[in-house]
């Protein structure tokens, strides 16, 4: 098995629905916003060359959209998902399997692109992998998650044939399982990869960045805020006594960091490239 990153940019969110109740003299620190309060995320996305199977797991949030859209987010930066394949030495039709921790836009907008009038899979060989729970959640949204889940971006996924659910947790694909949490979506999946010895974990939006370990460090996009913090406490737990190496979605400068306990609760230790392990 080998393991590249694949990066996709960056956008920008508003610093204090990042971080919740953190105050902005706190959180300022650790992602500086801009004039508009506005701070810059990754949309770092994981492939997995395992033998004949290449994995991808979520896909950025995609060029398809309007600018009135875009204008709200302002993705910037040199890197694009078909740009990153390629210098992994691959291109978006030899993907045979992706999978998608969840539905919101930042996550899957690059999962399906325009062809002409129509909207079609980016990854027109590979199997869609989603939680059937979260699919249900998705395409039938809630009022404060509706804006964050495009059906341009859902519908046109069931409508190729090429998707199929995760109805548990446990082993999806050779070398990954999946767990679910409830706290920022509905049954959102967090991949554990067995990768030389090591358990990588791509935290998707439980943990988005180093600057979210501490557990009050919610963001308020998260649905269920007391089950985010019940999650996070048990994960960091699990991942600090299993050694586990965390991989992040949305940190703008870190790919991977350890833990260590302190006397201020589990904290990073040391941030890590994936190239490294």
């Amino acid at each position: 098995m080998q393991l590249h990153v694949i990066d996709t940019g960056f956008f920008k969110l508003d610093g204090g629905a990042m971080f919740g109740v953190v105050p902005q003299p706190i959180w300022k620190k650790l992602n500086p916003p801009d004039d508009r309060n506005l701070c810059t995320w990754a949309m770092r996305c994981l492939l997995i060359e395992d033998g004949d199977r290449l994995i991808l797991i979520d896909s950025g949030l995609g060029d398809k959209q309007s600018d009135k859209f875009f204008s709200y987010y302002e993705p910037h930066g040199d890197a694009t998902l078909e740009n990153s394949l390629k210098n992994a030495g691959f291109s978006t039709d030899d993907i045979t399997d992706h999978l998608l921790t969840h539905l919101h836009f930042d996550h899957c907008g690059g999962s399906i692109k325009r062809d002409g009038e129509k909207l079609v899979p980016a990854f027109k060989n590979a199997k869609y992998w989603c939680g059937k729970d979260h699919w249900e959640w998705a395409v039938n949204p809630n009022s404060r998650e509706k804006a964050s889940f495009l059906k341009e971006n859902i519908l046109p996924i069931q409508e190729s044939g090429q998707l199929n659910f995760i109805e548990d947790e446990g082993e999806v694909l050779p070398g990954i399982h999946a767990m679910m949490v409830n706290g920022h979506t509905e049954k959102m999946i967090i991949p554990h990869i067995s990768y030389k010895g090591k358990t990588i974990v791509y935290m998707a939006d439980l943990l988005p960045s180093v600057g979210h370990i501490p557990i009050p460090y919610i963001m308020a996009y998260d649905v269920r805020p007391l089950e985010t913090l019940k999650e996070k406490t048990s994960f960091l737990n699990n991942a600090l006594e299993n050694d586990y190496v965390l991989f992040f979605e949305h940190d703008k400068d870190n790919e991977c960091c350890s833990l260590k306990q302190t006397e201020r609760g589990i904290r990073l230790d040391e941030t890590i490239k994936l190239l490294e392990i």
